[in-house]
């Protein structure tokens, strides 16, 4: 996952700069590809939310899990705006970052809202978790965890 945000900041929802090799070191994550203007995105966003926070702060030791949002707003006010009325506590690619059009591209984004979850190395685990968040909630991520090659205690 480091190989993917190398070299590059993320922001969290309060704006602060967060280091991307600090922040997603040994955890599974999912590339939240979203917009606050696009109705489904705002009906799943709430679900994403209750899973983020089911999976970090209602299990003891937090789940190794983290969302970075990729944003399809038409303006970085309507990208804060979206992620401060309804986003979870998670980190996204600052919205003036020409990179989110690699990763559209590298990930085959061709609609909103998608949830590709990915290993270490930015390799896919599954591209739809959107529909597994919303079949199976957190049990779910015990696969994503096998999937991913990160060995921990974890139990849902």
């Amino acid at each position: 996952m480091v190989d993917v945000f190398s070299g590059r900041l993320l922001v969290s929802k309060d704006g602060r700069s967060v280091d991307p090799e600090e922040a997603l070191q040994n955890k599974v994550v999912g590339l939240y590809f979203s917009a606050g203007w696009c109705s489904p995105c705002r009906d799943f966003t709430p679900v994403l939310c209750d899973f983020y926070t089911e999976l970090l702060e209602e299990t003891e030791p937090p789940a190794p899990f983290e969302v970075v949002f990729i944003s399809s707003d038409h303006s970085a006010e309507e990208m804060v705006g979206y992620m401060r009325a309804m986003h979870g506590d998670w980190l996204a690619l600052p919205f003036h970052d020409p990179y989110k059009h690699d990763l559209k591209k590298k990930y085959n984004i061709t609609a909103i809202p998608k949830l590709v979850i990915v290993k270490q190395t930015g390799e896919v685990i599954t591209d739809k978790g959107r529909k597994q968040i919303r079949d199976k909630g957190v049990s779910c991520f015990r696969n994503w965890l096998e999937g991913a090659d990160i060995f921990q205690n974890f139990s849902s």
